[in-house]
């Protein structure tokens, strides 16, 4: 068991009382209201924007390796190879951005010194290069109105056409859209000559990438990584009174990713006006130890106890004198700040001018409220914070937090509350389908909202920050989050990845990526890697990973850390590094079934035991499981006799289609079905759960087939509708919900004598089928089965019925019929109204259905989409991987009977919307959506 404690903060509490640690964890939710005297808002709207559609400016961070090899199909599980150097024989600025990443270096000495702005220009025209600060786009007469219009979170490259053919521009590893290239965005901002004496940052959630900020023509910073937040300080630019202009370059190289990264401003950006002294950015860090009562030690959730909090505070003295400054922070319930309310003591605190001092203070808060995970009620609340100064309030500044107790047990795994949870967890890109990587809280709670009707009850962040809302969801929602920072580090998976930057980034990347999420309760542990390259190099490997984890230790002494292993075994330096072990795939195996005897690659017998005898002491938890493959309701024929089976184009696969079937049988290569995971875990029961690759689709990495757009791994297809094997999950996630499911689809007129398997997952034990009334039999599951099969059904059109038993008894049953053509156009709304803020979304479904109102499962026609009233068809999509028609396009064929529509309100706008979908032969159907 790994327990991280401040050692100064244990002394304060009593060595004779029985301590359990919790973690208090801050959603950085800040006064946003014009009264405050911290005044932060969203500057999202009314930018312009251009992507070079030729040759870019000279303006680059730095230069990049030429790439000679453009395969983008390769394994997942490839070898990552050494670093290839590139030689910078031009100007290149990353002298200028460095510096905004002083602020998370430790050593004085590594900081960086900033080149003046005159230096930039001089050295510019001495070697060559451009003059930046005679460039157009920074300057404030520079005419953008033929740019285009757009609001942030922007991804420049979700609407746009696919890439087709065998040798794109952009490969469907990365999704085959237009995502690289060098852009910028322009936007005017007017600050009050009343602001003047104030202190002004601007906050950037995440740009992609390489973003390099001017204002008024000049280079304030930047930051290289495009998946973390920063803050550049404006104000020795800003013109007080008057008109600012702001400019932002990105450069999204193409070969960076191994998915879709998306490009652009893609998450929100901000403006956050503060007096000279200040809390800083991320500057609280709240972490208690709980004190249970003698009653609720006896029993089993610890409940209604004493917690001793911490605040660590940090202040910022910005001003050019002394300060004294009084410190006050009070901590209430997030949903009762109106209700009882408990101070910590007053702290007084002397700071010079132009410096940042930490104060630490605490308090005892009694009948503490626990954030509980999903169906346990997540408590959350709130640390006020005011900072005086003469008794004039200076600042005014909030943390949202939660009370949880965590313990990591090599045996019983996690435990939290004190009860042992074990981990139903799957991984998530950042992308969110047809929207692309612009980030939009409905679309992220959408998706969660489908993962708690799946079971899921965690969430790995695969593998990169991601946008703080979505912790503000987990958090509120009830999930557990494995929060991940780095998919490489000084070895490369790409040509153009995170590799180039590390040696300058890594550090700065590390800390304030732990700095901004570290409060969050929903977050239980950091990854600092995923399957890194330096798994490979021996000592040299473990050494960079104890550098890593050392970092994040400084920064977060309360949760473990770890780094995820597809190679690295049990005797190897760069395991011992790992607070605990988490293990891709390595668990059930790798290609050690005698299905995949004939694939070259990583082959690895099951290993949990191999893994727990050398390290009995910490937990272990498979953080990549299953990489199962499939397409929404396609089922190909013969269908494999095994548990698991890697996907080909005669076994499990139609290349020409480019379709894996949905009897989720087929993985990819390195991969096991979801059956042979469970079985593992099963006779493992020490193992703390599963992170299952991965709970939806994703744009990117469409193995097996790279000239698709998308994943084939999901649970839930890219749409949002549910795979086959969401069902099978289910079962298992949710042993107590009576249910049972059947496979395949019952129309298949070519099929009339032959046999077509029929399979059923249900969370019953046993189960009989009848075919048009005649029992097939009665099955019962065996050891290490998930499933029922019936493999010997043989086809003839009609009705399949099953009546699921448990112990016994009655339990669910279910049914699939033969249909009618397609006659009709069902549509449905997630919701029926939204609101008109531009943000919110309503997701439409069409279905068609038979004369009878029956599902047609196999139906492939093209709608189209038209609305009427002030809004918007976002996007349309049907979960089909290989569908290239591109997402902003209103006709869309139905992919086996479904297809979606996101719309949304114009801001401010009143009334109805109306979507109506229409198609030849089918007539059309319509759904009204209210504005609020």
């Amino acid at each position: 068991m790994y327990l991280y404690l401040n050692k100064k903060f244990l002394s304060i509490i009593s060595k004779t009382i029985v301590l359990n640690i919790v973690f208090l964890f801050n959603a950085n939710c800040q006064n946003t209201k014009a009264d405050a005297t911290r005044i932060r808002f969203n500057i999202n709207d009314n930018w312009r924007f251009m992507r070079y559609t030729g040759e870019p400016d000279k303006l680059m961070y730095d230069v990049r390796p030429e790439v000679s090899d453009r395969n983008d199909s390769k394994v997942a599980d490839s070898k990552p190879t050494e670093a290839v150097q590139a030689e910078t024989s031009q100007a290149v600025l990353k002298k200028w951005i460095l510096p905004t990443s002083n602020d998370f270096i430790k050593e004085p000495s590594k900081k960086h010194i900033r080149p003046s702005n005159t230096d930039g220009t001089s050295r510019n025209n001495r070697e060559g290069g451009n003059s930046w600060s005679k460039f157009p786009f920074i300057q404030a007469n520079f005419n953008d109105n033929t740019w285009e219009k757009v609001d942030l979170p922007h991804d420049w490259a979700i609407k746009a056409p696919f890439y087709t053919g065998n040798k794109p521009e952009v490969g469907g590893g990365m999704g085959r859209l237009p995502s690289h290239g060098v852009a910028w965005y322009r936007k005017k901002l007017a600050i009050s000559a009343a602001d003047k004496g104030k202190i002004i940052y601007l906050d950037i959630d995440g740009a992609m990438s390489y973003s390099m900020v001017w204002l008024n023509g000049n280079l304030v910073g930047g930051w290289a990584y495009g998946y973390n937040s920063y803050r550049l300080d404006l104000t020795p630019y800003l013109n007080f009174g008057g008109e600012n202009q702001v400019s932002i370059r990105l450069d999204n190289p193409n070969h960076s990713a191994r998915w879709y990264p998306g490009g652009g401003i893609y998450r929100n950006v901000w403006l956050t006006k503060v007096a000279p002294v200040h809390v800083g950015q991320w500057g609280t860090q709240i972490t208690t130890l709980l004190m249970p009562s003698a009653s609720s030690r006896q029993g089993v959730t610890v409940s209604a106890d004493k917690a001793t909090i911490k605040l660590a505070l940090k202040i910022e003295n910005k001003s050019a004198s002394k300060q004294k400054i009084t410190a006050q922070t009070e901590v209430y319930l997030l949903d009762e700040k109106n209700g009882k309310k408990t101070a910590f003591p007053i702290s007084n605190i002397d700071l010079n001018a132009n410096e940042s001092k930490t104060v630490e203070n605490v308090l005892t808060l009694n009948n503490a409220k626990l954030w509980g995970v999903y169906p346990q009620k997540a408590h959350l609340y709130v640390a006020h914070t005011r900072l005086f100064s003469n008794g004039k309030l200076i600042d005014d500044y909030k943390t949202t937090f939660g009370i949880r107790d965590i313990k990591l047990d090599a045996i019983k795994g996690l435990i939290v509350n004190g009860e042992p949870v074990i981990l139903r967890g799957v991984n998530q890109h950042h992308d969110l389908g047809a929207l692309g990587a612009a980030f939009n809280v409905r679309a992220a709670e959408r998706q969660l909202e489908m993962l708690r009707e799946l079971g899921c009850n965690a969430i790995r962040m695969s593998h990169n920050p991601p946008a703080p809302e979505l912790l503000d969801l987990t958090d509120k929602m009830g999930f557990l989050v494995i929060d991940e920072i780095f998919d490489s580090w000084e070895r490369k998976k790409t040509p153009h990845d995170f590799h180039l930057i590390f040696p300058d980034w890594h550090e700065a990347d590390t800390r304030s990526f732990i700095r901004r999420d570290r409060n969050h309760p929903s977050v239980f542990a950091w990854s600092f890697g995923n399957e890194v390259g330096e798994q490979y190099t021996e000592q040299a490997g473990a050494d960079l990973a104890q550098k890593l984890i050392n970092i994040v230790h400084e920064e977060d002494p309360t949760r473990p850390a770890s780094a995820s292993q597809n190679y690295a075994k049990p005797d190897m330096p760069f395991t011992k590094v790992m607070d605990f072990i988490n293990l891709n795939y390595q668990g059930e195996g790798i290609r050690d079934a005698p299905a995949y005897a004939h694939l070259k690659g990583i082959r690895t017998t099951p290993l949990y035991p191999a893994f727990q005898k050398v390290f009995p002491n910490k937990m272990i938890v498979s953080t990549e499981t299953a990489s199962a493959l499939s397409t929404r309701g396609t089922y190909i024929f013969p269908v494999s006799m095994g548990n698991s089976a890697p996907v080909s184009d005669s076994t499990g696969g139609d290349p020409i289609k480019q379709q894996v079937s949905a009897y989720e049988l087929y993985t990819a290569a390195f991969g096991s079905s979801a059956d042979k995971v469970f079985a593992s875990q099963d006779r493992h029961p020490f193992v703390a759960g599963e992170f299952v690759w991965t709970g939806w689709d994703y744009l990117g990495e469409p193995t097996p087939y790279y000239t698709a757009r998308s994943s084939y791994s999901g649970i839930i297809d890219l749409a949002g509708f549910k795979k086959d094997r969401f069902y099978l999950y289910q079962a298992r996630w949710r042993p107590d919900l009576p249910m049972a499911h059947i496979l395949p689809h019952w129309n298949w007129a070519d099929r009339v004598g032959q046999i077509t398997p029929i399979h059923v997952f249900t969370s019953g034990d046993e189960a009989e089928v009848f075919l048009n009334g005649k029992s097939l039999g009665r099955k019962k599951k065996g050891a290490f089965e998930y499933r029922l099969r019936w493999d010997d059904a043989v086809y003839e059109a009609g009705e399949v019925k099953v009546i699921a038993y448990k112990n016994g008894q009655k339990w669910a049953e279910d049914g699939v019929k033969t249909t009618e053509k397609p006659s009709k156009i069902h549509i449905s709304a997630d919701r029926s109204s939204l609101k008109a803020d531009g943000q919110d979304f309503v997701f439409v479904t069409v279905k068609i259905t038979d004369k009878n109102g029956l599902f047609v499962p196999d139906a492939n026609i093209k709608v189209n989409f038209s609305l009427e009233g002030a809004g918007e068809i976002v996007a349309t999509d049907n979960g089909d991987p290989a569908d290239l028609v591109s997402f902003a396009s209103p006709e869309r064929a139905t992919y086996n009977g479904l297809a979606l529509a996101i719309i949304k309100a114009k801001k401010g706008s009143k009334g109805v919307l109306k979507l109506t979908v229409q198609s030849e032969g089918l007539g059309a159907n319509a759904v009204n959506i209210t504005i609020r």
